[in-house]
């Protein structure tokens, strides 16, 4: 099988300096979908002197706004064209379903529409009142420089987009590290990237694993501004060394979101089907292998065990197969390494007293389901409490915990019992409580009667260990842009502060 040139630095495609490769694994049958290139040191710090020289003597930093939006605009009119082929790539590279493909590309569409939209909405600056007709005083936006992006496994493509489009549409140049285990639709997102015109070097990407290529694009001096998405340890290791070189940092690194159910949103058979059908949405949407997944269910006490037994009758009948495959609606586990880990999670739940209500297990092969596949049944653990290490810590697998409240304030002080703070739900059919609620969690997204919807001009982000700073809205492209304040006398004159 031939090696794809998955390393793009200053325009020109290859494979890696040291000739390294690395098989990228369908996760349905475990078989090898393509090899792509290996990065490393060498690769990485070529990518960087790319970056570097396009900012710092290319034309991107200064084209005008509404150039760079017309670019992105293109960009997201290419990703449309290749909806299809984009959705198929990320459902065999991932595992997910060929509609959550469909529905991710979709999404990166308009991310990339909403920041070519936001900054040519944009003044010229803003004008800060001196206090006085001789001066004029603005503050401006730059751009921040040369960006390193760091992606996660799961949601390739759309992490990439949060990062590229707003770094694109401030004005700078970047290196995109994008998982080793999913990469292969942030290759096509450059490819689009230079169809639609974007000079050489401002789009860089690198192929490669955490460590070397991630950690040296923390480490590297002429690096400006380093963003990742990924776990809290890889995430916390690769920041701190970002930080010690005084680099602008973002990370979001995950959560244990809760999705908090009171009796009264079980009032009507509607409620209650409602609830039990977005509860099972947060939980096993793509496997459960999504960073604000609805992992911690903490329902009120009197309505707990109707609800978590129809939970769970519903989680066995999940159609669970190859993501391409029509009816199925729940694909496999990314990797091997990703199954043994959910097991791990399983197997130490059940032996804190967890009790499993369904799933637990890796399902029998079936004609959707091959032999080899990253396969785990959804699995309900009902019985279990803030001490487990399966609440505590973010397993990112179809595993939903079950825990009980009988008052608002229980509930509440459950919700925030956690390190993380990325995002949370509360169901409810009292308006007021529900409102109440929401502004007590301590999450940075809080849904109320739903779960899971995100709009690219709100930020994203969490709270505590969940990350630092802010992704999509007007915050997400701030965090691209340095901010220059511009103090202009108009009538100069000596100050005389000193008598000779």
């Amino acid at each position: 099988m031939s090696v794809l040139e998955s390393i793009h630095v200053g325009g020109v495609w290859r494979t890696a300096t040291s000739g390294g490769t690395r098989e990228v694994l369908d996760p349905a049958d475990a078989t090898i979908l393509t090899v792509v290139a290996e990065g490393g040191t060498e690769d990485t710090d070529a990518a960087v002197a790319a970056a570097r020289r396009a900012f710092d003597e290319g034309e991107w930093p200064q084209t005008p706004t509404a150039e760079r939006a017309a670019l992105l605009r293109r960009v997201a009119e290419l990703l449309q064209r290749d909806r299809e082929d984009i959705a198929l790539l990320e459902s065999r590279d991932t595992g997910k379903t060929l509609e959550e493909g469909r529905v991710d590309v979709d999404d990166v569409t308009a991310a990339f529409r909403y920041f070519a939209d936001l900054v040519m909405n944009e003044s010229g600056g803003r004008v800060v009142d001196a206090g006085s007709a001789d001066v004029h005083s603005v503050v401006v936006h730059e751009p921040v420089g040369v960006c390193a992006l760091i992606t996660p496994w799961n949601y390739p493509l759309l992490q990439a987009s949060w990062k590229v489009a707003p770094a694109l549409a401030a004005g700078n140049t970047f290196v995109i590290k994008p998982s080793e285990v999913t990469p292969l639709s942030t290759v096509h997102l450059v490819k689009l990237l230079v169809e639609a015109g974007l000079p050489d070097g401002v789009a860089n990407i690198v192929t490669g694993a955490g460590l070397p290529v991630g950690q040296r694009l923390a480490e590297h001096p002429d690096v400006d501004l380093f963003s990742f998405t990924g776990g809290l340890v890889s995430g916390t290791k690769a920041g701190s060394a970002a930080i010690a070189g005084a680099k602008k940092v973002a990370l979001e690194l995950g959560g244990k979101n809760p999705n908090v159910v009171f009796a009264d949103a079980c009032a009507t058979e509607e409620g209650f089907d409602t609830a039990v059908d977005q509860a099972l949405n947060a939980a096993f949407i793509h496997s459960g292998q999504v960073c604000s997944a609805g992992a911690r269910l903490i329902v009120e006490e009197s309505v707990k065990e109707r609800f978590v037994a129809e939970l769970a009758a519903r989680a066995e009948r999940i159609k669970l197969g190859r993501g391409t495959e029509d009816g199925v609606e729940c694909g496999p586990l990314v990797s091997q390494q990703q199954l043994e880990k959910v097991e791990a999670y399983v197997a130490s739940a059940l032996a804190e007293g967890a009790v499993p209500r369904s799933g637990g297990k890796r399902p029998e092969p079936s004609a959707v389901r091959p032999e080899g596949g990253y396969f785990y049944a959804p699995t309900v653990l009902d019985n279990c409490h803030r001490g487990m290490k399966v609440v505590r810590e973010e397993t990112f697998g179809p595993i939903v915990t079950v825990e009980s409240f009988s008052t608002e304030d229980e509930a509440v002080t459950l919700a925030n019992d956690t390190e993380y703070g990325l995002a949370g739900a509360v169901f409810s059919s009292d308006t007021a409580r529900a409102r109440r609620v929401a502004a007590r969690l301590r999450h940075g997204t809080v849904w109320i009667n739903d779960f899971h919807p995100y709009l690219p001009q709100a930020e994203w982000g969490g709270f505590g260990k969940s990350g630092v700073g802010r992704e999509l809205g007007p915050h997400g492209l701030a965090e691209y842009r340095e901010t220059k304040h511009v103090y202009e006398n108009l009538r100069p004159a000596p100050v005389r502060w000193f008598a000779g």
